[in-house]
């Protein structure tokens, strides 16, 4: 995806495939519960560090690599349990 292709994302704002979270240093819990329901739908776009109002705020530049590893750990460990 291209950043002109993001950029119209958020230009046209949250809908059932595009999900906006203002999470700028953690991944917040609202997060993977919107990670749970678009997996149960038909994916969809999540973007960090902007606004309800579709207003960039952007990411913490020292936090990005910790929002990282905890995102994939947090969602290994869900796919994890439920394949047992």
């Amino acid at each position: 995806m291209t950043e002109a292709e993001i950029l119209e994302l958020i230009r046209s704002g949250e809908s059932t495939t595009v999900e906006f979270k203002k999470s700028t240093n953690e991944i917040t819990k609202d997060v993977y519960d919107t990670v749970c329901s678009f997996s149960n739908r038909d994916g969809g776009h999540i973007f960090l560090g902007i606004k309800d109002n579709g207003s960039i705020t952007g990411i913490a530049p020292e936090a990005l690599d910790q929002m990282k590893k905890d995102f994939v750990t947090a969602v290994n460990n869900s796919i994890e349990k439920s394949s047992k």
